[in-house]
């Protein structure tokens, strides 16, 4: 695993408890979250999922992101590799990422290009299914996947597509992948550099643009006007996604009280509400593309009330309408299409999952959405930028 000799992952380890291994059943915290709909919808996605597996249990799909995002749904209901209903179908998952991982420890078996989503996407996935089960199959993988991130970050705290470092990152899309997979190593018990995770926070900060203001002035004056977290470092677009990409970021590694949150989060919580007015009768639409949706829906729950409480039971219940249903036809019966850039057979495993996970999200199966606001995470990385 990778070694530091910093005190602080120690503390932060025994901050998290019993994060690696869960045994017991979790549930709502609160009655509003989960209702008998989404519960059928989410029974409807898993199903799907389960009987469109191929038999070398990726959907027949190279992306090992796109594969892992199947386990995660899965995962984040409570199913564990070889136990229970879907059982099969989520070792079966699970042996095909680990069976896919290089070398070098890269998780991507596509175009190069896809080197860093998929083996962010895959490594978060890989550390949630360390933590849950305590599979020691996975610790090699997961272990080489840690040190291919720590290898790749480049010189400004980004990441490119490209599994190679450099003197600069690509853009916000990629670093938000990479800072996942380092959380949900911590919250499995393995170490990661604190270096690495404070240069990546200050990258993440370079990727905020104000309106109105120069991003070089000073923070006061920043926070007095409008801004979100863009593509790019030099204002490039504004999107939904990266709004919530940024806030996932800042959230991940403890920067609750970071004032803009706050700002991307009113920026969401819009969207959201615009988005969410006229869910489509069973077309398998989702409320944004499923990029999105996923930081979307993390990012209000990280951050909690009042987002968490206004917005969620709107993605939840946009999510049951737009579900397809149809009994007799089981290849659209349950299923989402991703929208956005994938479609086809890779669409409907990216949209299908994601909504399943959103849907579970409640449940708080995953160990990353278990732990809550940690104190010594906060005290690590609570350094502003002057």
């Amino acid at each position: 695993m990778i070694r530091t000799d910093c005190s602080l992952w120690a503390a932060l380890l025994l901050a998290l408890g019993c994060t690696c291994c869960v045994s017991s059943p979790s549930w709502a915290e609160w009655d509003w979250e989960v209702t008998p709909a989404s519960e059928q919808a989410l029974r409807r996605g898993l199903d799907w999922l389960d009987e469109n597996q191929t038999d070398e249990g990726n959907w027949g799909s190279n992306d090992l992101g796109l594969v892992s995002m199947g386990m995660l749904a899965f995962l984040a209901d409570g199913h564990f590799p070889g136990r229970g209903k879907y059982g099969d179908t989520v070792e079966s998952s699970l042996d095909y990422v680990l069976d896919q991982g290089k070398p070098s420890g890269l998780l991507n078996i596509a175009q190069e290009r896809r080197d860093m989503y998929n083996h962010g996407l895959s490594t978060f996935v890989l550390g949630q299914a360390h933590g849950m089960t305590g599979d020691k199959r996975i610790n090699e993988t997961l272990d080489k996947a840690l040190k291919l991130i720590a290898y790749a970050q480049c010189e400004d705290g980004g990441w490119d597509y490209i599994a190679h470092r450099q003197q600069r990152g690509h853009d916000l899309s990629l670093a938000v992948m990479q800072a996942k997979a380092l959380r949900s190593a911590v919250d499995s018990g393995l170490d990661v550099p604190p270096e690495v995770v404070e240069l990546a926070l200050q990258s993440v900060r370079e990727h905020y643009t104000p309106k109105g203001v120069s991003r070089t002035a000073p923070e006061s004056d920043q926070q007095k006007v409008p801004g979100q977290f863009t593509y790019t470092k030099g204002g490039g677009s504004g999107t939904v996604a990266m709004a919530a990409a940024g806030v996932v970021c800042l959230q991940e590694f403890g920067q609750y009280d970071d004032w803009r949150i706050p700002k991307n989060m009113d920026i969401i919580a819009e969207h959201i509400k615009k988005n969410t007015k006229n869910p489509p009768n069973r077309n398998g639409q989702l409320p944004f593309d499923a990029y999105t949706l996923y930081y979307v829906g993390q990012a209000l729950y990280q951050v909690g009330d009042p987002y968490w409480e206004e917005c969620y039971p709107l993605l939840r219940d946009y999510l049951i309408k737009s579900q397809r249903i149809n009994p007799d036809k089981p290849s659209e019966h349950g299923r989402w299409e991703a929208g956005g850039h994938v479609s086809g057979g890779p669409g409907e495993l990216y949209g299908t999952s994601v909504a399943c996970f959103i849907l579970a999200m409640p449940n708080r199966y995953l160990p990353i959405l278990q732990e809550g606001k940690i104190e010594s995470v906060r005290q690590q990385f609570s350094k502003q930028p002057d």
